[in-house]
């Protein structure tokens, strides 16, 4: 409120300076706020390069860092070396089982290849048997025929038994003399038959696979004698 014992000229002059100093007030405001922003990009420009602005690396530093990088290089080196000899150790390891494997079953095979042989050279003396039964058996009458079919119908499936297994007859008869395949018990001399073939198969021989199962036991041909021979033989006999 305006004091009532103030004068009129007084008051209108208060007014006046007011209106005066009201715009210079409203410019100063002006540029702090027109100044403000600049300040505060020039701070935040000097802040970002206090930030990126990093030290200097000293050359100790640098020293430091050759020689744990050349450590680890040895340290890589080291362990490409240990990995390369575990891997010659599996790959020799792994030959080694694999040779075993192989061995080990070859050596299966050749083992019951073994006791399969062992027991048919057992059994051949029966077919042996019902051959001599066969050729030297002469049965008479009905019943005597009926068991003579009987036993060698017996002996024919023993026969196609051993064939499904493999074994086979030689049929060494009309052949040339082989010591691999045959074991000369007798010689005859004779003119019929090429020194050194075979005339008769005393004890049949058999095969199994590609194999002998039993050498065949035969009489061999040998030249004939000449009529000299013959004198001089009988001329000592006298």
């Amino acid at each position: 409120m305006v004091d009532e014992a103030m004068p009129l000229e007084d008051v209108q002059g208060t007014m006046d300076n007011a209106t005066e100093e009201a715009p210079v007030m409203e410019t100063d405001a002006e540029l702090m706020d027109s100044a403000s922003p600049t300040d505060a990009e020039s701070s935040e420009a000097h802040a970002e390069t206090e930030d990126t602005t990093q030290p200097a690396t000293s050359p100790d530093e640098v020293a430091a860092l050759q020689a744990e990088i050349a450590a680890l290089q040895q340290q890589m080196d080291a362990l490409k070396q240990q990995f390369e000899e575990r891997t010659g150790q599996y790959m020799r390891l792994a030959a080694d089982f694999d040779n075993f494997r192989k061995r080990t079953q070859k050596e299966k095979e050749e083992l019951e290849q073994r006791v399969k042989r062992d027991t048919l050279v057992e059994l051949l003396p029966v077919v042996d048997n019902f051959e001599r039964a066969r050729s030297q058996i002469k049965p008479q009458g009905d019943e005597a025929m009926n068991i003579h079919k009987s036993y060698q119908g017996v002996y024919k499936d023993f026969v196609d038994r051993l064939k499904r297994i493999g074994v086979a007859p030689m049929r060494s008869e009309g052949k040339q003399f082989d010591p691999n395949l045959h074991e000369a018990v007798m010689r005859q001399p004779t003119s019929e038959y090429p020194e050194g073939t075979v005339i008769e198969e005393l004890v049949r021989g058999y095969l199994l696979g590609d194999g002998v199962l039993r050498i065949a036991m035969v009489k061999v041909a040998a030249p004939p004698e000449s009529s000299d021979a013959v004198e001089v033989e009988q001329s000592e006999e006298g």
